[in-house]
């Protein structure tokens, strides 16, 4: 088993902390993780990208060039991401943000989550990474839920742990939306 996942958008979505928790989540299960995270300079609003990949063998390189899944969370992203999903790939896109019609990709299944809708309906849209995640774990079963909620313990800090029941449920709001698109 081996999967690997792009995730982007910009500074403030959590792109960070959303490939954080799918890596101690994955570690979690006894699986290998490569986590590599990249941003921009800029404090809020730049550039933010991550790439996981999550292995049962050994994990040869950090770097995707094709990734099998992204997760596009803004725009940009889509605009400068878009084109490397791998042919057969599946690209989960936050629809509250992002426009697919000039894409043009017909191999590979996009699947659009309102994901700052979903965010702002649970209260807070901070949580649109952990919406964007459980998508991500709901199409690809690359960890089980649960083990993302336990490892949110480890991926947040602890002045930061009175969330974790609001991220739970941002997680398996992401995972139901995400596979209603599936089967749609």
């Amino acid at each position: 088993m081996r999967k690997d996942v792009l995730i982007a958008g910009f500074g403030g979505q959590g792109v960070l902390l959303a490939g954080n928790l799918l890596s101690y989540a994955a570690i979690d299960e006894g699986k290998n993780v490569s986590y590599f995270p990249a941003y921009g300079v800029e404090k809020r609003g730049g550039s933010a990208t991550c790439t996981v990949v999550i292995a049962d063998g050994a994990v040869g390189s950090p770097v995707v060039g094709q990734p099998s899944v992204l997760v596009v969370l803004n725009q940009a992203s889509l605009e400068r991401f878009g084109a490397r999903v791998r042919p057969g790939g599946v690209l989960i896109v936050n629809s509250s943000l992002v426009d697919v019609s000039a894409l043009g990709r017909t191999d590979i299944q996009i699947v659009p989550v309102p994901m700052n809708e979903i965010a702002t309906d649970l209260g807070d849209l901070r949580m649109v990474n952990m919406v964007a995640v459980g998508a991500y774990v709901a199409l690809t079963d690359a960890v089980k839920l649960p083990s993302l909620a336990a490892a949110l313990s480890q991926a947040l800090p602890e002045r930061n742990h009175k969330f974790i029941p609001a991220n739970i449920k941002a997680i398996e709001t992401g995972a139901e939306a995400a596979r209603a698109k599936k089967e749609a």
